[in-house]
């Protein structure tokens, strides 16, 4: 998949992990420093959460993105917030994932976006 930032239209490939149990969308920290991609400071920090409640050892959320996505002909704007996902670039969570209910086919390790919601562009 393929990002680009909307204030500079620079084009990035991104490796994208699809998480049901993410609430949220995520950019690794790194990959938006080294990319020196600009971003936007939130009025209040978002504390975040492992999977057994405790508060993840990377801190809280203090900066966004705002980018746009291409998967295929699938291209969408959205909100990402930045925190350290060490291993991934992005991540997809569980209400992106409902909003889309996407199509998988595990064998052939294939996404298709069959059910695109009425303000995507080119699905």
């Amino acid at each position: 998949m393929e990002i680009s930032t909307t204030n500079t239209s620079k084009l990035y490939s991104v490796k994208i992990l699809l998480d049901c149990g993410a609430t949220s969308n995520f950019i690794d920290c790194d990959f938006v420093y080294f990319k020196e991609i600009n971003t936007q400071t939130i009025s209040w920090s978002i504390l975040v959460f492992n999977v057994d409640s405790s508060s993840n050892k990377a801190g809280q959320i203090l900066e966004m993105i705002n980018i746009v996505f291409y998967y295929k002909t699938h291209l969408e704007q959205t909100l990402l917030a930045i925190f350290s996902l060490e291993k991934q670039n992005l991540i997809l969570g569980y209400t992106w994932l409902k909003d889309y209910n996407l199509e998988v086919n595990w064998e052939k390790e294939e996404v298709f976006m069959t059910r695109c919601l009425p303000y995507c562009e080119g699905c």
